[in-house]
């Protein structure tokens, strides 16, 4: 059998760049980060990602999932610790799922009732694309949205791992070294292609939000340049 991790890499690679090409996340990449829209999505990360730890914490003695153990990925106390800082101190009676993090949610739970082992999945999308491209998203938020000092993007630090790229190389081999068969690789990752779709689908909703937080900011922008422009007629003609 091939070993699990290059199954992953190579059964996801079309997948993720699929993702990639979202518009949300190209308008991203390219340092177009509206605030509303960002902490959304630090919202909806709170709901996945706490589904996510509360069932690998449930199934951490699991004779697959033990054996990918890693509490040091967890982003939910770093998450927290941004939605304080975008929404105030009462930031966990206002913050709420929106419906494609809903759906992630429930999809988390069903794998975690049903066949836990499928969780593997899931924690690869994430802490994986958490670790590789996690500084290049944090300073383009800290740019775009003039954050400093890590303020407001404290989702993006593992204060407990030193070095990403040893890391994500045990991690990989901790892969290899998982006890299943031919059939539950495969199912492990046709999950992981299903885990990339509904990170799509989460962007795709959030990229409505974007688009017309821009739209808005624009025509805010051109109604303070006509009325400038009009203060300036009025002063000319007196």
């Amino acid at each position: 059998m091939e070993p699990l991790s290059i199954m992953l890499r190579e059964g996801t690679r079309q997948a993720h760049t699929m993702a990639e090409n979202v518009g949300f996340v190209k308008c991203f990449l390219k340092g177009t980060v509206e605030r509303s829209s960002y902490r959304q999505l630090m919202a909806n990360f709170y709901f996945i990602y706490g589904a996510l730890e509360d069932a690998l914490e449930a199934h951490r003695d699991h004779p697959v999932l033990r054996g990918l153990y890693y509490p040091e990925l967890y982003r939910r106390a770093s998450i927290e610790t941004d939605l304080r800082y975008y929404y105030g101190p009462g930031w966990a009676d206002q913050v709420r799922p929106s419906a494609a993090a809903e759906r992630y949610v429930e999809r988390i739970r069903t794998v975690a009732r049903t066949e836990p082992a499928l969780l593997v999945s899931h924690s690869y999308t994430r802490y994986l694309g958490d670790l590789s491209g996690g500084q290049v998203l944090k300073e383009i938020a800290q740019r775009s949205m003039g954050l400093g000092d890590g303020t407001g993007t404290a989702f993006y630090d593992f204060e407990t791992i030193a070095d990403a790229r040893t890391f994500k190389a045990g991690y990989r081999a901790a892969l290899d070294t998982l006890p299943v068969d031919g059939p539950l690789a495969g199912r492990i990752t046709e999950e992981a292609i299903e885990a990339f779709r509904y990170n799509m689908r989460l962007f795709e909703e959030l990229e409505g939000s974007l688009i017309r937080a821009i739209g808005q900011m624009v025509f805010n922008s051109l109604t303070r340049r006509r009325s400038r422009q009009n203060r300036e007629v009025v002063t000319a003609s007196e």
